[in-house]
């Protein structure tokens, strides 16, 4: 180690440091320029034995501020490019798995929301369930339900009164589903 590159460092620095970080500055912005003045400092602490320090260090430093802000700008770049792939995927990932966009996943959920309605129907007691499929399931009128039962109109309305106030408290939170996927 050089025992007067202490002191040529130490003016070198006072000397460049603001102008090179103004000029870093102007080619990458506020944040990474302090960082590629540093390193350029730092890279001539470590390779001390091997620059002149003649009227050339001056062009040395700049070009080599330069060549670290290219590398940064680079970088940027790549990982920006990288970003922006990565926002598309996943932005084309969110897209796909929407449930009101993805047939498969609305297949699921449908598949899922009809096997729950089944068994709500089917913990109904029997001649309210029959009542309410005749008329859901069938699309029978409340007449023509009570003639093929052989029962009263009156008691075909309170079969279903029944169905449904069962199955309302039963699928509260679906009631609104379910009345829409019975009317598909």
């Amino acid at each position: 180690m050089n025992p007067d590159f202490d002191i040529t460092y130490k003016v070198l620095f006072r000397k460049y440091y603001a102008n090179l970080l103004f000029y870093a500055t102007r080619l990458l912005g506020d944040e990474e320029a302090e960082d590629v003045v540093q390193d350029v400092f730092f890279e001539l602490w470590k390779r001390q034995e091997f620059i002149e320090y003649g009227e050339h260090i001056q062009a040395f430093l700049y070009r080599a501020v330069y060549t670290r802000a290219l590398n940064v700008l680079k970088h940027r770049s790549v990982k920006d490019g990288y970003c922006a792939v990565m926002n598309e995927i996943s932005q084309k990932r969110a897209d796909f798995y929407q449930p009101d966009n993805n047939e498969v996943i609305q297949r699921i959920e449908d598949k899922e929301l009809r096997s729950e309605i089944n068994v709500a129907i089917n913990e109904l007691p029997e001649k309210c369930r029959e009542v309410f499929k005749l008329s859901y399931l069938h699309d029978m009128k409340n007449k023509e339900i009570a003639d093929v039962m052989g029962v009263s109109l009156r008691t075909v309305e309170a079969h279903m009164y029944k169905a449904l106030k069962y199955l309302r408290n039963r699928l509260d939170y679906l009631w609104v589903i379910f009345i829409l996927f019975l009317f598909k």
